[in-house]
């Protein structure tokens, strides 16, 4: 069982390192968050896309998203506008110099999972190991922070 949990444990920090060197680099290169550039890919799926389906698909606090578009916005990334039909609601949208940093920007972590074809097998295998990881690392209590 050692082998095996050594195995884990390597492959696990492997991918923890890798994830906040590609963090850092988004930081120092494009001064945004991988929470800002998954909002970013999202926005340029759609012209204008309400700010509570954003939160649903990115499973954000509603403060922690809207400090992350506030940002986007006053960099020039995004705009911000009331919905014509519900004036309530806001939409997002991609401005180009966005449109400009989503094709700049190299495809990887989890938002890359969304253009990944013809991997089903593989994908069908990750959910469940990425879902095992949170319970074996004992990091339920700290799900939905």
């Amino acid at each position: 069982m050692q082998q095996q949990a050594l195995a884990a444990m390597v492959a696990w920090m492997r991918l923890d390192t890798a994830l906040k060197a590609f963090e850092a680099a988004l930081k120092r290169d494009h001064k945004i968050t991988t929470l800002q550039l998954a909002v970013l890919h999202i926005v340029s799926e759609r012209p204008h896309i309400p700010l509570a389906a954003l939160r649903k698909a990115l499973l954000a606090h509603p403060a922690t998203l809207g400090q992350a578009i506030d940002d986007l916005r006053r960099k020039g990334l995004c705009q911000v506008r009331t919905n014509p039909e519900d004036r309530r609601a806001r939409n997002v949208s991609l401005s180009q110099a966005g449109a400009a940093l989503v094709a700049a920007v190299p495809m990887a972590g989890p938002m890359r999972l969304r253009d990944v074809e013809g991997e089903t097998d593989r994908l069908d295998r990750l959910t469940p190991a990425l879902n095992d990881a949170l319970e074996l690392f004992g990091l339920e209590n700290w799900m939905g922070r």
